[in-house]
Order: C-alpha cells, then structure tokens, then sequence
C-alpha cells in the first residue's frame, strides 16, 4: 500500500496505547499485549523514531545506549501494508545516525528480517550466538 500521505518522521517518544497495539498486532509481536509497557519502554529509550500517514503509526524503531560505546536497538517494525516502501530503511537510518562511530551496533535479528539488516551493513558477530530470557511466543 503507498501511503496516502508523504510519510513523516518523528522522535517523539510518547504514543497512544491505541497506536502502539494496533502496529505490534499488525506484525504479531507478542508485546501488543503490552502496549502499556511499551509506552514506559519508550519514553525510556534512548532514541526513538515513528513513520505516520497522516495520522496513522506505521512504523518504530528504538535504541537502547551507553551514549558512548554502545547501542542496541530492539525494535524496528513497519505495518505490512507498508513494507517495501523504504520505510524501514528510513527508521534505521534515522536511528543509526548518531551512533554511527559507536564500537557496537547491535541487534538481534530473525527470519526474514535477517536479510534486511544485512543489506544495511549488519553481519553476524564472530560466532556470537543470540541468548534471551524470553516472556513473549513469537519467535
């Protein structure tokens, strides 16, 4: 879907419950049901970026940092009716901007998303193998 608007960038770290839900469910995050949480989470980070149409969250992306050394960054997700529209690449320009001579970049990557961050430059760490405690069911 192209959006019916030119897509705008913002860095607000405040959402409506509403907006944050309706964008996790679009891509089955397990944290939608979070959408509470997520708002803290947010308003914490470090960094965040949104892309709206118009009115409408269709994606997000945020890094959590040291401010000197290094950065991770957990979430980037676009509404799949928006996919392959550049808009992801955006958001992760816009979230690697100022962190560009960290020592570390970081991020753990899945499925299909594995691709797309290679395509920007990420690559596999040595033979680093991601570990978590995990409370959510989709990966």
């Amino acid at each position: 879907m192209e959006p019916s608007t030119p897509v705008t960038y913002s860095e607000t770290q405040r959402f409506a419950a509403e907006d944050l839900k309706a964008l996790y469910l679009s891509v089955s995050w397990s944290s939608a049901s979070k959408a509470n949480t997520l708002q803290r989470a947010l308003a914490g980070a470090h960094r965040v970026i949104s892309a709206w149409d118009g009115q409408r969250l269709i994606g997000l992306g945020n890094a959590i940092s040291d401010g000197a050394l290094v950065v991770y960054f957990p979430h980037l997700l676009v509404h799949p009716e928006y996919q392959g529209h550049g808009i992801g690449q955006e958001l992760m320009r816009r979230l690697q901007e100022p962190y560009l001579e960290f020592h570390q970049q970081v991020l753990v990557a899945d499925g299909d998303a594995i691709e797309f961050y290679k395509k920007l430059g990420f690559r596999r760490a040595g033979r680093t193998e991601p570990l978590w405690i995990y409370d959510g069911h989709d990966h």
